[in-house]
């Protein structure tokens, strides 16, 4: 037991050293999460009645369609989340190996806001403040404890390792940094799957009681 306290301890120590180490980059990429956020709530404000009208039947439809008791497909959504965590992971993985990729870098980080934001003002929209915000929590909050985190995370060493390429162009230096962002990206992308399994078998099920009471 206090070997497991002391490699936990550890482990939370490293993080925050990493985070302190790397804070300026994990501002600069929060800032880019954030405008992606933004123009997920503003596209949503300000699109076209009848397309907001298509969001908003979709959704009813989905919930209408969970209340019959059906059954949602669990080894497709785990497989469609795996595959999609781990091509941003690639994505990730291979832009910050490359000089001219840390644009598409930022770019994935606003993505990622703007899908969020998106599908969360879709959601209020169609269901109301109230309902929309608990359906929300119930469907997205676990999941992204670990997907924003891990995804600001990613694009951070992506962003470090472009740096370090810039800064000393050395080969040894180059390989070293690349084996670094490997292990780190191989780290986080096993937590992203973790969050698939959190998506798919806890999260789905609270949407599923959550749903059966409205």
């Amino acid at each position: 037991m206090r070997k497991r306290s002391l490699k936990r301890i550890s482990v939370i120590n490293n993080i925050k050293i990493h985070i302190i180490n790397n804070l300026k980059l994990y501002v600069i990429v929060s800032i880019f999460f954030l405008i992606g956020i933004l123009i997920g709530s503003f596209f949503i404000k300000n699109i076209q009645t009848d397309i907001q009208a298509q969001i908003d039947t979709y959704i009813k439809d989905f919930i209408e369609i969970l209340k019959q008791n059906h059954q949602i497909d669990h080894t497709n959504l785990l497989k469609d989340t795996i595959i999609n965590h781990i091509i941003f992971t690639i994505l990730i993985w291979v832009m910050g190996c490359s000089v001219i990729g840390i644009p598409i870098v930022y770019g994935l980080v606003i993505w990622k806001g703007f899908s969020l934001s998106y599908t969360i003002s879709s959601i209020i929209s169609a269901l109301g403040l109230g309902k929309g915000i608990i359906f929300c929590f119930s469907n997205l909050f676990l999941q992204n404890l670990i997907v924003i985190p891990g995804t600001l995370a990613l694009a951070v060493s992506g962003v470090k390792l472009y740096n370090s390429i810039i800064k000393d162009k050395r080969k040894e230096n180059i390989k070293l940094e690349i084996v670094r962002h490997t292990i780190f990206s191989t780290f986080i992308l096993i937590l992203l799957i973790a969050s698939s399994f959190v998506e798919t078998y806890i999260s789905t099920n609270l949407t599923q009681i959550y749903i059966n009471t409205i």
